[in-house]
C-alpha cells in the first residue's frame, strides 16, 4: 500500500473535505495548502500526482490523533521520517481510542480472524521478542473494516 493509498482511504472512511484535512494537517503543526492536499490525493496516473513521503503522512497521523483525541499539552511528537504499517496501524488505534476488542470487531467484518495475542504483537517495540510485523494485507483490511464501521453510507 502507497502513503497516497492510506491517506485517500482515510479521507473517504471521514469524509474529509479539503478544510478539514488542512485543519488536521494544522493540529500537527504543518501548513499544508489546498493544492497539496489535491496533489496527494490524486491517482498514480494523474500527472500533478505528488508522492506522499513517510514524513508526510506522519504528520497527518499525528494531526489526525490531536484532531480527535486533542492536543496533548507540552512537546508535540516528532513525526518519523521512516513509517511500516505497524506505526500507522498503532497511530490510528491512538486517534479512534480503540481497544483489542472493537479492533478484533473490525477486523472481523472484513473476514481476518486473528487472537487477540496476535493483534498485541503489532503493537509491540520491534525488539520485543513477541514483536510481528504488520502486513499490507491486514492494514488493507483494517482500513476497510474502519470504513464499513466510521462511513455512514456503507
Amino acid at each position: 500500500m502507497t502513503n497516497n493509498d492510506i491517506l485517500r482511504r482515510i479521507r473517504y472512511t471521514f469524509d474529509l473535505d479539503d478544510s478539514k484535512m488542512i485543519e488536521i494537517f494544522a493540529a500537527a503543526d504543518f501548513d499544508a495548502t489546498r493544492a497539496q492536499i489535491s496533489d496527494l490525493l490524486k491517482k498514480d496516473d494523474d500527472p500533478d500526482y505528488k508522492e506522499c513521503s513517510d514524513t508526510v503522512l506522519a504528520i497527518f497521523l499525528n494531526g489526525f490523533i490531536n484532531d480527535k483525541r486533542g492536543r496533548k499539552e507540552g512537546e508535540q511528537p516528532e513525526p518519523e521520517k521512516r513509517l511500516t504499517n505497524n506505526i500507522i496501524f498503532t497511530k490510528l488505534k491512538i486517534a479512534l481510542n480503540l481497544k483489542a476488542e472493537e479492533i478484533l470487531d473490525i477486523l472481523d467484518m472484513v473476514e481476518v480472524d486473528i487472537s487477540k495475542h496476535e493483534l498485541s504483537a503489532f503493537f509491540r517495540k520491534s525488539t520485543h521478542k513477541n514483536f510481528r510485523a504488520c502486513q499490507d494485507q491486514v492494514l488493507r483490511k483494517f482500513l476497510k473494516g474502519m470504513q464499513l464501521k466510521y462511513r455512514s453510507d456503507t
